[in-house]
């Protein structure tokens, strides 16, 4: 694409984009809240990286940022930049500052996800790479993931929807409070359930596809 007709599809998303998100963002903080916002509830939605930058601006117009432990993040940054480069001459596993910064941040209900994610992804990548059509399973796997991803987005769109178009906080559920204690057990086995079931999708279109 000419560079003109890049720009252009740029303005178009950014036009699209502020005309959808906004309306998206007052549902989601109608029906569930976002942590530190006035009126939260106990389920209100983590939202670290906007709790990043207004703390950070905050402290710089109010003159009380906390700039020792900026510097001790600052030393630690340079340190784990400094190890990942001496790990990659040495061709052994990388440590990136960047992801660590996020590990660090990031509350656990975010990042333990992104980890399991991380880690079924290395093992997929080794079997990919032992394939014939590599490329292609490798895309395969990307795909997969990418709908995980942008499935439970929209469904999470959906129920917040759903809950401000019922006024009640539990629409969907067909269980009573007694069955809380189970509850995240039960997820925790229907989640792994989707993982096993999608690699098993994928992996059986790869080897298919010669």
């Amino acid at each position: 694409a000419t560079p003109w007709k890049q720009q252009v599809a740029l303005i178009i998303g950014v036009i699209f984009g502020s005309l959808i998100v906004p309306p998206v963002l007052n549902v989601l903080n109608e029906t569930l809240g976002f942590v530190g916002a006035p009126g939260a509830g106990p389920n209100a939605l983590a939202a670290p990286q906007a709790g990043l930058i207004s703390s950070l601006a905050q402290g710089v117009l109010g003159g009380n940022l906390n700039w020792t432990m900026l510097s001790y993040g600052a030393l630690a940054g340079v340190g784990f930049i400094m190890i990942d480069g001496l790990l990659g001459r040495a061709g052994k596993l990388r440590l990136p500052a960047l992801a660590i910064g996020i590990g660090i941040y990031l509350p656990m209900a975010v990042i333990l996800p992104v980890v399991i994610g991380a880690v079924g992804g290395w093992f997929y990548d080794r079997w990919a790479a032992k394939r014939p059509n590599a490329n292609f399973a490798h895309r395969m796997g990307v795909l997969t993931a990418t709908g995980m991803i942008v499935g439970e987005s929209l469904f999470g769109v959906l129920y917040a929807g759903i809950v401000a178009g019922s006024g009640s906080d539990a629409p969907l559920a067909v269980v009573g409070d007694g069955y809380a204690p189970y509850a995240p057990w039960v997820g925790l086995l229907l989640f792994a359930g989707l993982v096993w079931l999608s690699y098993q999708r994928t992996r059986r279109m790869v080897v298919e596809t010669r």
